[in-house]
């Protein structure tokens, strides 16, 4: 009897033991604490950001329940209009130029020379420094008094007068799409990189034997093995620069009347710069929509490329 008790006891524990050693439960116990931290810190800030768009909620009043108003009400503001213009505009001339660029670099850095190390580790040097600081040199260099870029192009006699660089809407934002460009490329440089040390050399050996130009060895071979890192690294660009804030909030603060405005800046300046909370939340959930569907069918096509 006393056995029995002893084994008895002793085999409570080995149900809870055999749990562990489940993937499936073990899977679970490791995605929890991601799990609560994206609900906190995602999840939850959404659907408050969702219940403030569809109240009349300012800075010290509560507000009350309205339903879409604030949607109806962006929607016939013509700055709201200029802003999605400018946002689409914005990322994507910049994706363009950095994927162009990036590419080009990476296909540079994939051969062989003399202190390839140090600069790779160079290019890295515009998308490591914080966003701020970099701006803020930017800003500096294309101020219309002290603009180190006048001066060169004054010296060079290319211009006879100073360039009101961030004074002129359009000027303004080809700064802004320049600075992006800037920062971008080395992203794309590097992973592209990445994704063209992992193709064999002796498949364009094979295409060099077969008489293919250099051109047709990276049309043919080179960029279908590539495409699939290509479409992640785009997909992630348009999410941030679709997001973007700091840069352009820096740069011009969305002017010159309010040419330059993105999603991010105009809900900033309606929402905290004015007290506005229901309206600002709901300029950033009018962003929702747009990257959802863009991010859905970019993600589609990566499924449709893999499956290949």
């Amino acid at each position: 009897m006393a056995v029995t008790a002893v084994s008895g006891v002793g085999a409570r524990p080995v149900p809870r033991l055999r749990r562990l050693e489940d993937e499936r439960w073990l899977a679970m116990a490791l995605l929890l604490p991601t799990a609560v931290l994206l609900g906190l810190f995602i999840a939850y800030p959404f659907f408050e950001g969702v219940l403030l768009s569809l109240k009349s909620t300012r800075v010290g009043q509560p507000g009350e329940f309205i339903g879409l108003k604030n949607f109806e009400k962006i929607w016939n503001d013509s700055i709201f209009r200029t802003t999605v213009w400018n946002t689409f505009w914005y990322t994507g001339v910049t994706t363009v130029f950095k994927l162009a660029l990036g590419l080009w670099l990476a296909i540079l850095l994939n051969r062989h020379f003399r202190g390839k190390a140090l600069i790779r580790a160079f290019i890295l040097l515009p998308f490591i420094i914080p966003t701020v600081l970099s701006t803020f040199a930017w800003k500096w260099m294309f101020d219309p008094t002290f603009s180190v870029i006048n001066w060169t192009l004054f010296q060079l006699g290319i211009i006879t007068q100073r360039i009101n660089w961030l004074g002129d809407p359009d000027l303004a934002m080809t700064s802004i799409i320049i600075i992006n460009i800037w920062r971008g490329v080395p992203f794309f440089a590097i992973t592209l990189l990445a994704g063209l040390q992992t193709i064999s050399p002796e498949l364009h050996e094979a295409a060099a034997i077969d008489g293919a130009r250099p051109w047709q060895r990276f049309w043919h071979v080179t960029w279908p093995l590539l495409m699939p890192v290509t479409l992640v690294v785009v997909l992630f660009s348009v999410i941030q620069t679709f997001a973007d804030f700091q840069l352009v909030y820096v740069m011009t603060g969305g002017g010159p009347a309010n040419a330059t405005h993105l999603f991010a800046t105009y809900a900033y300046q309606l929402g905290i710069g004015t007290g506005l909370l229901s309206e600002g939340a709901a300029i950033s959930l009018a962003m929702f929509p747009f990257l959802f569907i863009i991010v859905v069918v970019q993600l589609l096509y990566i499924r449709r490329v893999e499956t290949r």
